[in-house]
């Protein structure tokens, strides 16, 4: 339980030790005017990290909120916008931020990204040219299937069939039956870049019967006549 507002001796640096400040930081009623305060101290500034625990506080002013999160590095604003004890603006905001800075990220750091990515910026993610940014967002602790089903939507682009080819979740047999799906709407499209090879991963992962219900809502004949296992039978 935390401590009782009223017994807690407020303070800040260098008269309160930074261990004892950075506790009062996540008190959930500060005296009037502290945040404000404390986002000023010289060392602060030099720490966003550290900022973004005043930008997210419940009790910070509008004002102040938006201040400080113009200044917050990428990291810092997907820890915003992932907390859920963040003040819902902040969260908002915050992930508004990170959608801006996505396109000026580095390969690199979209794949540190996508791995945290809270679920508003999936879609964005999800749709990044790079298959080892998708691979990573793949790895993602909340992702879950039906939110993956939900994203594997044509257009459907070779890098995220290639990272999906290569993830934990090659051989669940929902995301086979989407990429199958999704592949079929998207084989005939200008400039798609896929090929009926990229089926032969998720034909495998189905049985028998899941292939023959598959195959009846295939459009495109020569991958009906794959993923139907009469086909096989038949050579």
């Amino acid at each position: 339980m935390g401590v009782k507002p009223s017994s807690v001796q407020w303070g800040l640096p260098p008269e309160v030790p930074w261990p004892r400040f950075l506790r009062l930081l996540r008190q959930p009623d500060p005296p009037r005017g502290w945040l404000e305060s404390a986002a000023d101290l010289p060392e602060l500034k030099k720490r966003p990290l550290l900022l973004r625990w005043i930008a997210q506080h419940p009790k910070a002013p509008a004002h102040l909120r938006s201040r400080l999160l113009a200044r917050l590095p990428w990291r810092a604003l997907v820890a915003v916008a992932a907390d859920p004890a963040a003040h819902p603006q902040a969260r908002q905001q915050a992930t508004e931020k990170v959608r801006q800075q996505w396109m000026t990220l580095t390969i690199g750091e979209r794949r540190s990204l996508a791995i945290h990515a809270p679920h508003p910026l999936w879609p964005l993610v999800w749709r990044a040219p790079a298959v080892t940014v998708l691979m990573a967002f793949l790895q993602h602790p909340k992702l879950g299937l039906e939110g993956l089903v939900a994203l594997i939507q044509p257009p459907l682009r070779p890098t995220q069939v290639d990272a999906l080819a290569g993830s934990r979740w090659r051989e669940i047999g929902p995301v086979a039956e989407q990429v199958l799906r999704a592949l079929d709407q998207s084989l005939a499209l200008p400039d798609s870049g896929l090929v009926l090879g990229h089926a032969a991963p998720w034909i495998k992962a189905l049985d028998e019967e899941a292939r023959i219900l598959a195959a009846s809502h295939i459009l495109t004949p020569a991958l009906r006549r794959m993923v139907h296992p009469r086909h096989e039978a038949t050579e």
